[in-house]
């Protein structure tokens, strides 16, 4: 399994706008992707514009179709809401309780 982590940086007082464009907007787009499996964001308490966007995909090479193919779009959604650009990070998945991944399984 692969994830991407997107780090946001929104305007003030847009955090909430974001977080719900994801749900609304974005969600949908990513369900049709194929090896699209979940999307968990998170919102800080501690810094209100900051978000963390995280995609889980079957494999790398569906996670880079995602970005090659889709991500400018969802990109320029989010664009009115954004202070600066979205950091785009990618990881491997060692473990996940909700995925039902093991320490060291993952594909």
């Amino acid at each position: 399994m692969f994830t991407r982590v997107v780090e946001i940086t929104t305007k003030a007082g847009k955090s909430q706008e974001v977080a719900n464009t994801i749900s609304t907007k974005i969600l949908p787009v990513l369900r049709k992707q194929v090896g699209f499996m979940d999307e968990e964001v998170l919102t800080s308490d501690m810094e209100s514009n900051r978000i963390l966007a995280l995609s889980f995909w079957q494999k790398k090479e569906d996670a880079e179709r995602y970005q090659r193919d889709e991500y400018s779009k969802i990109r320029e959604m989010l664009s009115p809401f954004l202070e600066s650009e979205p950091m785009v990070k990618t990881y491997n998945v060692h473990t996940s309780t909700p995925h039902k991944i093991a320490t060291g399984k993952a594909a």
